[in-house]
């Protein structure tokens, strides 16, 4: 009898943990391979990490079709962006797809994987240097380079004559009102 109520009381103390309990799923998902709004924020939040930002703030700024979000992230008080995340459904991965929104930080972020794979020996880049390129793309080189950068400067000198002359009609009409004003009071 002492047995058969000490098997029943151990049966309804175990019954609860048993019925109540829940199973622990250990099964992690990466970053890269979670299309959800979380997964997509902690791929950027570790790309940033790979490539150097500390970013202060990581807030979605728009969401899309198809599990692609756009992200803005906030690294200081002046700098930050926007990370284009999208979901590739067959290699089930997150991939940032950014040149359409930050040139910038889409930049840094592929020389940050390039330093990492140690496609170069540069630890960093200055404005100077030449960009890294896909394979598939025609490459640039320094003369290259400055030649775009002269082409630049001398497109930006245009743009400012047609203001530097609306500047200076502005300030010869203001040198003409202020004569006749003067005219106007001696007369």
């Amino acid at each position: 009898m002492r047995l058969r109520h000490f098997l029943i009381l151990l049966f309804l103390a175990g019954y609860p943990t048993l019925f109540f309990a829940q199973e622990y799923d250990d099964v992690y998902i990466e970053p890269i391979n979670d299309p959800s709004a979380d997964g997509q924020r902690f791929f950027v939040e570790d790309l940033l990490d790979l490539a150097g930002y500390v970013p202060e703030n990581i807030q979605i700024y728009q969401t899309l079709p198809n599990k692609a979000r756009v992200f803005r992230v906030k690294l200081d008080s002046v700098n930050g962006g926007f990370v284009f995340v999208r979901w590739d459904k067959t290699k089930k991965e997150n991939y940032v797809a950014n040149k359409m929104i930050d040139p910038g930080v889409y930049y840094n972020l592929k020389a940050a994987k390039e330093i990492m794979r140690k496609q170069t020996n540069k630890a960093n880049f200055t404005v100077d240097d030449v960009s890294l390129q896909a394979p598939d793309q025609e490459q640039i080189n320094s003369s290259d380079i400055t030649e775009l950068r002269e082409e630049f400067e001398l497109k930006n000198e245009e743009k400012k004559l047609p203001e530097e002359q609306a500047s200076e009609k502005r300030k010869a009409r203001d040198t003409r009102r202020e004569e006749r004003k003067k005219k106007k009071l001696f007369d």
